[in-house]
């Protein structure tokens, strides 16, 4: 059917009405392919925002959109991807969601008139969402939701959320839309996964259980869209509909781009798409349509396989699937994870060392120090990540040298500045594969802090996201919610900061971080007892063992570093005159440990540990505070 021959009524809820009374009917419904390709391809280049141009360059948006209805496309999809408050703050456009959106879908009506549906399109925020980011679940959904009712007052007949790697996200926008139909009555919602080869969410999740979960929250139509092109598509199909009765679309790339003079070309043809698109009919899609590098001409193809074909039936019920996401395999204990987590465990006192890797290659050094540290008694060596923004030998090597050559359990501070998502868990599950045990999660310093500056940090999560991300693999599951084949056994510490400037904002960061799962913490070194008893009182609530970090000064110097020159440390000005009293340096070293001494005598019994840190490696000096 042309989408001339819908003859839609100007109702809107008629219209739904009329998309719902099609989808019960069983017949193939015909998507268009990617609007911004086209804008790409006229001009509108990438350092702006393709979802303005419904501001600036509507006739150009309804250009496209009229073209896409003459070769066949029956929906429409706006120009308004990334028209969300946190992709458009890139380009100093938050505050026009609603004008945006509102324009966005007014052009796609008009273009068309009666003859398609106009889809909404709403893709992912841009940001990481919990548990991976600080972007909490209600924030995602409230934002989702401003984009949605702007489609919505503008005239879409059904919202199109497309291109989305993280379930959980996807989860919101449908949250956000469902919670709209009290006002604007049953929306139809088509929800898109973006998935890889191997028909995994671009954030691991498996096909099956997102088919599944996007079915049980109310989508409408079920599918992928992006990817490498149709084969990949194709392929994914029989896993889908094992997963789910609801009605499937498929909405590829056209093929992986080339740059080509400059420009990115997609080198799936038409008549390639429109083969694509017989197979998909043939296989019971109902619903087809193009993304990035597709253009009417392969809607055009397309089409013709929808008049040819006829979808058959696939008979029988949706086949059960085992998904590991759904039952979390039983945690280890904490006494058995490891000597650290046996003695917090326990209440029993422990006490670690931190010492820094090495600059080169030199480990020996290393080596002995955390020897000596072993026959002095203490517990584990504490392994900062990348200190001050500094290029380290990398510190989960070093815990591995250590503990083989050492035989002294380690802590593993694991940063996330330098590491995406998926460089993140392959760390995690390889530093269980060797034996590591204990991991302090810390988002880690910015590279502006360092020697080199215009480094890039990532941070495409938080120490909170990273938490996250280790409780699931201790439920043996990874980022996607599939099983690792058996838990991990990670001990999981955070880092607390007793004088942040901000103090309410670390409070809730640090009660994020125990909802998370965080097992134990330690704090940056101390010099005042009594804020550490402030945020002792606080923490208390949580039941989760607060170890307190000791830096002995060495030195006036020292004193004086630590006070102006480290992130995250206070020292009480009490201190610094003690320190400047002392006119020899062997004075100032007595009167740097008998600092230390003190405040370990005023906080020993009400915290669960010590965490020693050696100034310069000087580990000698660092025991003497156990004597």
């Amino acid at each position: 059917m042309h989408p001339s021959d819908l003859g839609l009524p100007l109702e809107a809820s008629v219209r739904r009405e009329l998309f719902f009374s099609r989808v019960q009917q069983g017949s193939c419904l015909l998507f268009d392919g990617g609007v911004s390709t086209l804008l790409y391809q006229r001009g509108v280049f990438i350092n702006r925002s393709f979802d303005e141009v419904n501001l600036d360059g509507g006739d150009l948006v309804s250009e496209i959109h009229r073209e896409y209805a003459a070769a066949g496309a029956q929906v429409v999809t706006t120009n308004t991807w990334g028209a969300n408050a946190c992709k458009l703050a890139a380009y100093g456009l938050e505050g026009k969601v609603h004008d945006i959106n509102f324009a966005g879908a007014r052009l796609a009506r008009a273009a068309v008139g009666t003859e398609a549906w106009v889809a909404g399109s709403v893709g992912p925020l841009g940001v990481r969402i919990e548990p991976w980011g600080p972007t909490s679940f209600d924030e995602a959904k409230a934002l989702f939701s401003k984009q949605v009712r702007a489609l919505l007052e503008g005239g879409a007949d059904l919202i199109v959320l497309e291109g989305f790697a993280d379930l959980g996200e996807i989860q919101q926008a449908l949250k956000a839309t469902k919670e709209l139909e009290p006002e604007f009555g049953s929306i139809p919602i088509v929800a898109q996964m973006a998935t890889n080869d191997e028909g995994q969410s671009l954030f691991g999740t498996e096909p099956e259980w997102f088919a599944r979960k996007l079915d049980e929250w109310g989508a409408t139509f079920v599918g992928v869209n992006g990817g490498n092109g149709p084969a990949p598509a194709l392929e994914l199909l029989k896993r889908l509909k094992a997963a789910t009765s609801k009605p499937l679309i498929l909405q590829p790339n056209a093929g992986l781009p080339r740059q080509v003079d400059g420009r990115l070309i997609y080198m799936a043809s038409p008549e390639y798409m429109g083969e694509f698109a017989r197979q998909a009919i043939l296989q019971g899609v109902r619903a087809l349509g193009g993304c990035s590098g597709t253009t009417p001409a392969h809607t055009r193809a397309m089409a013709g396989a929808v008049r040819q074909g006829k979808a058959l039936a696939s008979g029988g019920q949706a086949i059960p699937v085992s998904v590991s996401a759904e039952v979390k395999a039983a945690r280890v204990p904490a006494e058995e994870k490891s000597i650290w987590a046996r003695k917090i465990a326990r209440g029993e006192f422990a006490v670690c060392m931190e010492l820094l890797p090495p600059k080169g290659l030199d480990i020996e050094k290393l080596i002995a120090r955390s020897i000596a540290c072993r026959e002095a008694g203490i517990d584990a060596i504490n392994i900062p990540d990348g200190p001050r923004a500094s290029a380290r030998m990398s510190a989960l090597a070093a815990a591995c040298i250590i503990e083989r050559d050492a035989k002294i359990e380690t802590i593993l501070h694991y940063a996330c500045r330098d590491r995406n998502l998926l460089g993140i868990q392959s760390d995690l599950i390889g530093a269980a594969g060797l034996g590591l045990r204990n991991i302090l999660c810390v988002t880690g310093d910015p590279p502006k802090m360092g020697p080199y500056p215009n480094a890039t940090a990532v941070f495409d999560i938080d120490a909170i996201g990273l938490v996250n991300m280790l409780s699931r693999l201790n439920d043996g599951q990874d980022l996607g919610g599939s099983s690792t084949g058996r838990p991990t056994r990670f001990s999981v510490g955070v880092g607390a900061n007793p004088v942040a400037p901000d103090i309410e904002r670390e409070k809730s960061r640090y009660a994020w971080k125990v909802e998370a799962g965080a097992e134990w913490a330690i704090t940056q070194p101390v010099f005042d007892a009594d804020s550490l008893f402030r945020f002792l009182d606080f923490s208390s609530k949580f039941n989760v063992p607060v170890v307190a970090g000791i830096w002995p000064l060495t030195s006036l110097r020292n004193a004086e570093f630590m006070a102006n020159e480290v992130p995250g440390v206070y020292v009480p000005v009490a201190v610094l005159e003690r320190m400047r009293s002392c006119k020899t340096a062997e004075a100032q070293r007595a009167e740097g440990l008998a600092i230390a001494r003190e405040l370990v005598s005023a906080i020993k019994s009400s915290v669960a540990g010590l965490q020693l840190s050696a100034p310069l490696g000087n580990v000698d000096f660092a025991l003497e505070l156990l004597k």
